[in-house]
């Protein structure tokens, strides 16, 4: 693997699991959130500056159902991305206090709906690319041949994070924060270990349901190219 590559999966990576920190306001307290999320920031804008190419190529080539659904997705993520920047540091208290609000409940409602709905979009945002990641891992630890047990087992897993993750989305009240927003927040006593791997397993649920949603959306065009060639 070569090095701007692994540069480019350290980097999401970490910007993911710092994203997912931010979320754990009432674990973090305000200070360490508005930290992480001036982190997350920079390293937004380094992944939007590696992918560049893709912005200028938007209109070119072939469009697709998946290349329509990546771009659609990918554009999403970031308006959603832009709007809870800019609230967050229009509502800040310790590291940008100086900026005058006098009323700040609107935004403080648009940057706590547009974290949830970009924790969902990134996930679907990972699912559109996972393809790519597990090549590069591939690559980059050496294994190149298939093995029908590992793929039953990575299986198995997929399917066991999925059935934790819809569980913890009804047990975290995810719809509710998705679509009503509570001005004295959702209070929780979960341990920082339990909101981690309650939030992955959530994100496995869009990860997983866009990567194999985008498997059957090839195959079917690839029977429809077929059916054409036998005309």
């Amino acid at each position: 693997m070569n090095g701007k590559l692994l540069f480019r999966l350290v980097n999401d990576l970490v910007m993911t699991f710092l994203m997912l920190i931010a979320m754990a306001y009432y674990i973090t307290g305000n200070m360490i959130h508005e930290v992480i999320g001036v982190v997350v920031l920079l390293l937004f804008i380094i992944h939007n500056f590696l992918n560049r190419r893709w912005y200028k190529a938007i209109l070119m080539g072939t469009h697709n159902i998946r290349r329509i659904l990546q771009i659609g997705i990918n554009l999403l993520f970031l308006v959603i991305m832009v709007l809870m920047m800019i609230s967050a540091v229009l509502i800040s208290n310790d590291l940008f206090p100086f900026i005058p609000i006098n009323n700040d409940m609107m935004l403080r409602q648009i940057h706590v709906q547009t974290a949830y709905w970009g924790f969902i979009i990134m996930a679907v945002h990972i699912g559109l690319s996972w393809g790519m990641i597990i090549n590069s891992i591939r690559r980059m630890t050496g294994i190149t041949a298939t093995s029908p047990i590992r793929t039953i087992a990575l299986r198995i897993l997929a399917v066991l994070i999925v059935a934790y993750g819809v569980h913890s989305s009804f047990e975290g009240e995810m719809g509710s924060k998705l679509f009503i927003y509570n001005p004295f927040g959702w209070f929780n006593n979960d341990s920082t270990i339990k909101f981690l791997i309650d939030h992955l397993s959530i994100m496995g649920i869009y990860v997983c349901g866009t990567h194999y949603a985008l498997k059957f959306i090839h195959k079917q065009e690839k029977r429809a190219e077929q059916k054409v060639r036998e005309l």
